[in-house]
């Protein structure tokens, strides 16, 4: 899911062969979509689905094994039972991912109270890796859900309008099942995400009722579809109201078990090269590619419309993609707030993942930018830039990026890289915004995440590259907030790339 170098001493001879895929979202989304508490299994808002009618439900204690391609990759525990405000749902999930090579363990947990009408109450969400942990605690108030982060030691409180009553997946499925459930039925859902802390709809259609084989034993259950983002996931649902079976992206399903099996063979296995296998081919060798001004592609098998390919460097047209070099001259000799456009400012304002406005970022700032800061934009951003791709030690993260962790912890791949790039730059006054989609290493290209800087024009910068700059075989297919960026989920697997010229 990520672009990352792992020995600083080899960045400028191989860093081709260490890339990696990268979708912000999740920052997440490309390794993990399928369970993880992230994406399908968060809060959504029924809009057709009446659940006035529920039979009571019965208390769920359920294990899974994690498979991705028959080879197991970890478990998760669901936990769902009654108590004296309604229910309780939790979840644990361990998995041991392979990105480029490293291994790496991560657990998410998932703690919620939910209203005797499966409306959310309150939500606990960790997850953590090595070093990195990120929280989110939120409780909903009406028709506001009031959240706050952690990361680094540092907490952020926020309050995000919900749309409608909020909903944990889990709980819905499970209420799902128990009304009468016909073929073609469509339920529409809001999704909020606490890895981009954003919304989506989420589309569930009952396809209908199959047997499946479960521990040997062939028992019925009803098969549901998922889609969001344009990214479509299988569960199936047993007769007890619970998920027995899902499959979705990259190889990965999930299917019931008992404890003692789902504990077993973790420390053993781990995932098949996800970053490899989620990456595009090309239909030629582009050597020297920092040397090229111009690089046009065209692009088949997926819907280009709720991608952002037109725009700034970028254009569009009859499916053929041109990317142009941008030119640094006659950039702005300086930036005032009070003369920026209504965009610009957006991208000066600190965000969950993006901590701007706190005292470290603010203190890095000054001192990388001690001596000159009055110097001109571009100078400014190049020496930001430049920090962060010496001292951001290059290797990839299992985890969702905020600037304050990668700060802390000095590594991370290209997501750690873009958070914290962004993060500084916007504490100097530069307007900064994160781009992800596609760049080009060694006959593939791969799904990475880079920055782009406000200079008078905006301009692409990689930190993790040290490029500004970005050479062109960075296709971008997606600008701006963590929420945007999940759009590029769908293309995975679909795309299909030809250069041209």
């Amino acid at each position: 899911r990520r672009s990352f170098t792992i020995l600083d001493m080899i960045v400028h001879k191989s860093k081709a062969f260490w890339i990696a895929g990268s979708i912000f979202t999740l920052a997440f989304a490309v390794l993990v979509i399928i369970r993880l508490g992230i994406l399908e299994k968060l809060l959504f808002r029924p809009r057709t689905l009446s659940l006035e009618s529920i039979n009571t439900v019965t208390e769920r204690d359920t294990w899974m094994n994690i498979f991705q391609n028959e080879r197991k990759i970890g478990f998760s525990h669901t936990r769902f039972y009654e108590d004296t405000t309604g229910y309780r749902l939790t979840e644990a999930v361990q998995m041991r991912i392979n990105t480029m090579g490293m291994i790496q363990d991560i657990s998410l947990n998932t703690n919620s109270r939910l209203n005797p009408d499966f409306t959310l109450q309150q939500l606990d969400f960790e997850i953590s890796s090595g070093r990195f942990r990120f929280s989110v605690q939120g409780s909903v108030d009406g028709n506001m859900l009031q959240v706050t982060t952690e990361s680094a030691g540092s907490s952020r409180q926020l309050e995000i309008p919900v749309k409608g009553k909020t909903y944990l997946i889990n709980s819905i499925m499970g209420a799902v099942a128990t009304t009468d459930l016909r073929s073609g039925d469509k339920y529409v859902f809001n999704i909020f995400d606490p890895a981009s802390m954003g919304q989506a709809e989420v589309i569930a259609e009952v396809i209908g009722r199959e047997f499946i084989d479960i521990a040997g034993l062939n028992q019925p259950a009803t098969k549901v579809s998922l889609n969001f983002k344009g990214v479509s996931q299988l569960a199936w649902i047993g007769k007890e109201g619970e998920i027995v079976k899902e499959k979705g992206l990259l190889g990965i399903s999930l299917i019931k078990t008992d404890r003692k099996d789902a504990l077993d063979g973790l420390a053993i296995e781990s995932s098949q090269d996800l970053t490899k296998i989620a990456s595009v081919s090309s239909n030629i060798t582009l050597d020297n590619v920092e040397a090229l001004n111009v690089l046009k592609v065209k692009i088949q098998g997926i819907p280009s419309n709720k991608l952002q390919l037109q725009g700034g460097r970028q254009t569009f047209h009859q499916q053929i993609l041109t990317v142009k070099k941008e030119a640094l001259a006659n950039l702005a000799p300086e930036l005032r707030t009070e003369n920026l456009a209504a965009l610009e400012k957006i991208f000066l304002k600190p965000g969950p993942f993006i901590q701007s406005d706190n005292q470290k970022i603010r203190d890095l700032a000054r001192e990388i930018l001690k001596g000159e800061p009055d110097a001109p934009p571009l100078t400014r951003a190049r020496k930001l830039l430049d920090w962060v791709y010496t001292h951001i030690k290059k290797r990839p993260v299992l985890s969702l990026p905020d600037a304050l962790s990668t700060l802390e912890n000095r590594v991370g791949d290209c997501n750690e890289h873009a958070v914290l790039l962004a993060a500084l730059a916007r504490a100097a006054g530069i307007p900064t915004r994160i781009e992800a989609g596609l760049v080009y290493l060694k006959g593939r290209f791969y799904y990475h995440a880079w920055n782009l800087m406000y200079l008078g024009q905006w301009i692409t910068a990689d930190s993790l590259f040290g490029q500004l700059p970005a050479d062109v075989s960075h296709l971008r297919f997606a600008t701006g907030s963590p929420e945007q960026q999940l759009d590029i989920m769908g293309i995975i697997g679909k795309i299909q790339l030809t250069v041209i010229q």
